[in-house]
Parts: structure tokens; sequence; C-alpha cells
């Protein structure tokens, strides 16, 4: 019985290694964002863990090949897992000064080698005890490493399309915790000679680590701002309302996608009304898609103008979260749940203006802003139509501008920049506009603001929005020689956005200490 119970033990190890590594994306992307950085620091410290388990399991199975050892390891690792939910903010403390890539190279390293280490020994230990003979050994290892690629591949698919977006992250991970400590404490149960001590034991040892697992995940938290937290199959989306009494936030895996006034919903991010330029290459109310709809903000200046939107995002958590906490109707847009990039691939209708305001966990998605990407805008806006981009930048004249606008230029004769904020070299957003059609003969842009028709394209902000007015005057032409051209094949995008998400995250910490809310 209990040489049959090894398989169940690897299996679930193998189990338990996919579902931390999964778990580690929302454990620590909420901090620095779901990036290329991120990933490879979780793929890497998962590696070399098992590596050295491997290697440490081997020896001590040859030097002592014990059931009862081999179950401990498992308890071991469950309960350093157990541990992650209470580790993870001290950790990340110590860790932020030391820049983002180390920083997330470390935090993971300490959060996960350890019991990644552990479920790395069980595998060779487990042939060891099992294997009865060496002409046996090689169909013991095929059988066994089988077993736990199977348990890797269940965890990794229930893990992702299922636990994650239905039980949440706290509780998940000490579900699995709760698992191995359970695993291992039946098998050493199984161990013992008397069936009565067995039953007894491992009745005990059921409910105490379902006690452990069953302790309450963070949810929301009033007294620190937080209205709502909720994991979509994307990421960790939270509502915060700051201590000033009128700001409401929009927090997505950490980075902070929509601001708005909670007295008249209107938002707080000056390049909103920059976006609304593209009103102003008609003369009459149009059509608008937005791919990345976040809170809504978008979505509520181009309707208020009797525009008609539609509205593209990939998270329908989101889009729950902005009907319930930003006041969006449906009225105001329809709604498609789904990637931008396919959308623009299915046949549909075409747009006096399309807005690009798609923002990931760290940088715009590589794959919206590519040259094939905007050959798809380009395919769907109807002749004098306006492509908008809203992209946040360590500068006016970064590589990412630069490369933005070179790549634009593969299909659209007229690109212009728009700074959102008033310091050339400062961590900001600028709205990047892209026509074939110059903008200075823009109808919108020509009415004399005295006249009873000031506006001859209707809704053109340029006349009345100070934010409109100065991102107007500062319009640049940025400079594309020798600029990088973005296409699917090359991309770069998430290593150059690497100093922007630094900058914006160390600010976006210090609001929220200011305003004392729940940045974590």
């Amino acid at each position: 019985m209990a040489q049959r119970y090894l398989y169940l033990v690897v299996f679930v190890a193998g189990a338990a290694v996919l579902a931390i590594e999964i778990l580690g994306t929302r454990i620590l992307g909420p901090f620095y964002g779901v990036s290329l950085f991120l990933w490879s620091a979780l793929i890497s410290v998962t590696l070399v863990a098992l590596s050295v388990g491997y290697a440490i399991g081997g020896r001590w199975a040859d030097r002592r090949p014990s059931l009862p050892l081999l179950h401990g390891v498992l308890i071991a690792a469950g309960l350093w897992v157990l541990l992650i939910p209470w580790l993870r903010t001290p950790i990340l403390a110590i860790a932020e000064p030391f820049g983002l890539r180390f920083a997330v190279l470390l935090a993971a390293f300490i959060l996960f080698a350890f019991p990644l280490t552990l479920l790395g020994m069980v595998s060779p230990y487990a042939i060891r005890v099992r294997a009865a003979s060496l002409q046996v050994v090689g169909t013991t290892a095929g059988d066994l490493y089988a077993v736990s690629t199977v348990g890797s591949v269940v965890a990794a698919l229930l893990t992702g399309f299922v636990l994650i977006p239905n039980v949440g992250v706290d509780r998940l991970t000490l579900l699995v915790g709760g698992l191995l400590i359970l695993t291992g404490s039946a098998g050493l149960a199984l161990g013992l000679a008397s069936p009565g001590r067995r039953r007894a034991a491992l009745a005990a040892l059921m409910l105490a680590t379902l006690a452990l697992a069953a302790v309450p995940a963070g949810g929301a938290d009033p007294a620190r701002g937080l209205l709502a937290v909720a994991q979509s199959p994307y990421a960790e989306i939270r509502i915060l309302d700051a201590a000033d009494g009128r700001t409401r936030l929009l927090v997505i895996d950490g980075g902070a996608h929509t601001i708005v006034d909670r007295r008249t919903g209107d938002s707080l991010y000056p390049y909103v009304p920059l976006l609304g330029l593209a009103r102003c290459a008609v003369a009459e109310p149009g059509r608008l898609l937005l791919i990345g709809a976040g809170g809504g903000s978008v979505i509520k200046d181009y309707a208020r103008q009797g525009w008609r939107v539609d509205a593209v995002e990939i998270d329908p958590v989101v889009v729950d979260m902005a009907q319930r906490h930003f006041g969006l109707q449906a009225s105001e847009a329809r709604m498609f749940v789904m990637d931008g990039r396919r959308f623009l691939l299915t046949p549909g209708e075409t747009y006096d203006a399309i807005a690009l305001d798609a923002f990931g966990s760290s940088s715009i998605p590589f794959h919206l802003v590519t040259a094939e990407s905007f050959g798809l805008i380009a395919s769907r806006l109807r002749p004098g139509g306006v492509l908008a981009i809203n992209v946040e930048s360590a500068g006016w004249h970064t590589e990412v501008i630069r490369a933005i606008a070179a790549t634009l230029r593969v299909h659209f004769t007229h690109v212009v920049a728009l700074p959102a904020d008033a310091d050339a070299g400062a961590l900001g957003n600028l709205v990047i506009l892209a026509s074939n059609s110059p903008p200075d003969g823009w109808p919108g842009l020509n009415g004399d603001a005295r006249s009873t028709d000031a506006r001859s394209a209707d809704g053109c902000p340029i006349h009345e929005n100070p934010h409109a007015q100065r991102g107007w005057s500062r319009r640049f032409v940025p400079d594309m020689r020798g600029a990088e051209v973005l296409s699917d094949d090359r991309n770069r995008i998430d290593l150059w956005s690497e100093q922007i998400n630094v900058v914006a995250r160390r600010d976006l910490h210090r609001y929220f200490d200011q305003q004392g809310l729940s940045s974590y």
C-alpha cells in the first residue's frame, strides 16, 4: 500500500510545482507587473531549484531510502507554502531598493526556491524507494516521471483556467500548502503499524491541514480604501477610494489604469481629452472603436458628444468593475470582450476614429503596436480617419515614442505626438495621432472659438478643455531617424518599458502610502 501511495505523492509534487510557478505571477505581479522579467525570474528560479532538488534528492535516497523521510519533505514544502502570503509583503519591501530586474529575481528566489527545491527532491527519492531491482529501475523512473508530469499538466490547466479566477490567489496558495501537508501526513499515517493509531493520526492531520488551508483570503478593506478585489483570467483587479474623498482608482496588477473624480465621474488623467482630439477630424458625431476600455473614461468622453462607441476589452472582470464602480452604462458603448488584435482580424465595420488605450501590467501589449497591427487598424478607418494612441513614457523623446511613431509611418503619412504633461524629461503620458489627412486641416481645429458655431466638428475639445489646448500647443513630430520599426517578429517594447514601469510603480506606491490605501 505504502509503495503504491508513492505515485500519489509524485503526482501531487508535480502538480504543486506548476501551481506555485503560475501563482508566482499573481503573487508578485501586483507589485512588479507581469512582464518578461517576472516570467524569466520565475522560470529561472523554478529550474534552478528543481535542479538542486534533483541532485540532493538522489544523494539522500542513496544514503537513506526512507518513506517517512520522503513524506517529511512534502510536509516541509507545504509548511513553507502556507507561509508565503505572510512572507510576501516584508520580502517585497526588502527587495524593492534593488531595481526591477534584481528585485524580481530576489523576491522570487526567497519566496519560492525552498519549497521548489524540496519538491524537486521527491521524484529521484521516490525512484530509489520504489525500484525493486536494477532490472526495472528504468521502467520505475519512467513511470514516476510520467505521473509527475501529468500532475503538472493537470495543475497548469486547473490553476490558470479555473482556480485562480474562482478561488483567489491567497486562498489557493494556502490550499496548495495544505494539500502538500495532507499528502505527506497521510503517507506517514499509513506507515503506522496499529490500524487504530493510523486512523486517529490521519483524522487529526486532516483536520489540522484543513483548518490551516481554510484561513480566509484577503478581501475588501474599506478602512484602507479597498472597495473590491478580484482575480480574473488575466490579472488582479482592485478598486480603491483615496482618503481625499474624491478619487477612485481602477488598479490592474498594481498599476493605476483609471482615476476618476467620484463626485462627477470625470477622469483625472489629462491624456483622456487628448484622445478626444480625434473627434476634431470629422464635422459631425461619428463612430469610435476603443481598444482597451478600462474604467470607461474614454467611452464616456465620446458618448457625451453623441458618438457611437464600440469598445473592446479583453478582461470580462474589468468590464464588470467599470459597470459596478465607475458608472459605465450599456447605452454608452457596445462592449466586445476579446483581444483587440483578434477583433481587428474579424471582418466588420469601419470607424471615423480608433483609440488605442490598452496597457498591460508593465507596457502596451506588444502585439498591438506592430506594423502588422497598425495595418489592420488602417484598414478599419474611414477615409480621413484618425488613430489615437495613449503611451506612457519616461520623457517625450524616448525609444518607445520614436519606435511607435516610425511604425505608424508605415501606414500613415501624418504622425504627431501630444504631451499630456509639461516636463519633457519626466514620466507622463503622450497621445500619438496618426492619419492620412493633415491634422491642421481637420474641421474641428478651424472653428472660431468666439463664434456661435465655434466647433465645426462636434465635441472637438480643443476649444474648451485646457489639457487638450496645452497638448495641441506642444505637439511635435517625433524624430524617427534610425528608429526601429516594430513588427510581430522583432519588438523590444517590453524591454524599453522597464524604466517606465520602475518609475511608475515607485510613484504609485508613494501615492498609496500618502493616501493610506491598500497597495497590496
